[in-house]
């Protein structure tokens, strides 16, 4: 939560064995996310490494694959030497994880210390060929039907004012991912929302229909494609991307520009703009009135519980509205995540944070932790389900001890709730360990908030929500929990099944949008 909202790595000790292994997953997590971050893990003393001492673990061997670059360090004089070049591959290229293992007597041993000079990481960045840069700029001049797709390497880049420049540029729709969620104002006219499994229909359709993809910092992941081999069929694709591996891995690019997403767009601008400046600007006119159709025909939207129980969509959507883009959000995992992206209004790169690529539940509290000291002037909102808060609740003890004043927005109903979803919609309803018990037998959230030193508020009734978030705000001073108690029968829509293609998109369990022959 620190690296994403500050662009600097986070840092991270833990202690050897079980310490180290727990890192696992955040390390896998920040690895699938491209989050710069530095760990340093306890190892035991050299002389027992290989003799299954107690709480010794390879931390090296088992991190490999989901970490940029690690090491164990044998001599304490090369410390300096190993932590310099550990933050140096966390931050260049595409950011991300790496770890420095080091050894008990190697920690406990005298040596002397000495500065190294600093590494400008900015000078070793890639640039793509000019012949590149303007085959883009002809290809996206030239298109039709243009959709710029935007990932979590713009936000990584800081490449948000370039994008902006270009989409206003070119006229082209934008459409952004989960980890993109603000790169692009929500607000504004060429926005279309969010693309994939939970995207909007405007957004999806745009995609499927669209004969030029400009991709920048984005992996054609499947949670955005769908079935790949339906994806986008009539669409030219120009990926911009840091990472060479990522360019044309899951789709063939026609033109590749490999570099940072923000000196690539800038070059491309310029480019763009002496095409304009010579050709005139594209005609898209066309290509909007369907993208506009689509937009009046497919709003995003819900409805009620049947049963008059408080609806979950509600909940996050109030909070997005009377909170407002200035804050930073977090979420966990699975429908609330869902809603939180879909809901909300960003306005502003860096006030969405998730877990995307790995899918880890109990993200949403200690990224908010790492957000608000990273950010402390800014109010920052953790919205979590009542699953995803049980893994990771403890750390609102941290936050009461340390003073961490986050506001977490528990979506309590009583479910794992995408998993009862997914059972509702694809196993005829046979629910299995969804069900984490009725509500008076789960933890009553609001008092375990004050058991562990925080506020604890709670919701059951649409007249009481607003009155909740303003209390809330109210308290600036201790870390706040909100019990919001909701329906467990909601459901995320629109919805583009698992294996299926982004064609057969779903607004609701019985509809799907019924698009013209020429449209898709």
């Amino acid at each position: 939560g620190y690296a994403q909202v500050t662009g600097r790595p986070g840092v991270c000790l833990a202690t050897s064995g079980p310490g180290a292994t727990n890192l696992v997953t955040p390390l896998a997590d920040a690895h699938m996310d491209s989050v710069p971050m530095v760990a340093i893990t306890g190892q035991v003393g050299r002389a027992l490494i290989g003799s299954d001492a107690f709480q010794e673990a390879d931390i090296c061997a088992i991190s490999r694959p989901i970490t940029k670059w690690n090491t164990q360090v044998h001599d304490p004089r090369q410390i300096p030497a190993v932590i310099a070049e550990a933050f140096r591959v966390a931050t260049s290229g595409r950011p991300g994880p790496v770890l420095v293992d080091i050894p008990k007597d190697v920690q406990q041993a005298n040596t002397e210390f000495c500065w190294l000079p600093p590494t400008d990481v900015l000078n070793s960045r890639p640039m793509p060929e000019d012949l590149d840069v303007l085959a883009a700029a002809r290809l996206l001049t030239a298109a039709h039907r243009p959709v710029l797709y935007v990932g979590g390497g713009v936000v990584k880049a800081r490449a948000s004012a370039e994008l902006a420049d270009l989409a206003e540029l070119t006229g082209a729709p934008v459409v952004t991912t989960l980890t993109a969620r603000g790169a692009f104002p929500d607000s504004h006219r060429q926005h279309l929302g969010m693309p994939g499994m939970h995207g909007s229909v405007p957004a999806v359709a745009a995609m499927q229909s669209a004969d030029l993809l400009l991709a920048v910092g984005a992996r054609f992941d499947d949670r955005v494609t769908g079935r790949l081999d339906s994806f986008a069929p009539e669409a030219s694709i120009v990926h911009i991307d840091i990472d060479p591996r990522q360019i044309g891995k899951n789709r063939k690019a026609d033109v590749a520009l490999l570099g940072d997403a923000r000196a690539v767009l800038a070059e491309l601008v310029a480019a763009v703009r002496a095409r304009v400046g010579h050709y005139g600007p594209p005609d898209l006119g066309p290509w909007w009135h369907r993208l506009d159709d689509w937009r009046q025909r497919y709003p995003l939207g819900y409805d009620w519980p049947a049963d008059g129980s408080l609806s979950p969509h509600y909940v996050v959507q109030r909070i997005g509205q009377l909170v407002g883009p200035e804050a930073v959000y977090t979420a966990g995992v699975g429908q609330h995540q869902m809603w939180a992206a879909q809901l909300i209004g960003f306005e502003r790169p860096g006030s969405f944070l998730s877990s995307g690529g790995l899918g880890t539940m109990g993200f949403a509290v200690p990224a908010a932790m790492g957000a608000k000291l990273g950010c402390p002037d800014r109010e920052v909102w953790a919205i979590d389900g009542d699953g995803c808060f049980q893994m990771t609740s403890q750390e609102m003890v941290t936050c009461a001890a340390e003073g961490v004043p986050i506001k977490v927005a528990v979506i309590n109903n009583g479910n794992l709730g995408m998993v009862r979803q997914w059972q509702n919609l694809f196993y005829e309803g046979r629910y299995s360990h969804s069900r984490l018990g009725t509500h008076d037998r789960l933890p009553d959230f609001a008092r375990l908030a004050e058991a562990m030193g925080c506020v604890g508020l709670r919701a059951e009734r649409r007249d009481e929500v607003d009155d909740v978030i303003q209390a809330a705000r109210d308290i600036t001073d201790r870390p706040v929990v909100m019990d919001f108690v909701v329906g467990q029968d909601a459901q995320v829509w629109p919805m583009v099944a698992a294996g299926a293609g982004n064609s057969e998109i779903r607004t609701s369990r019985d509809f799907r949008p019924l698009f013209d022959d020429d449209e898709l």
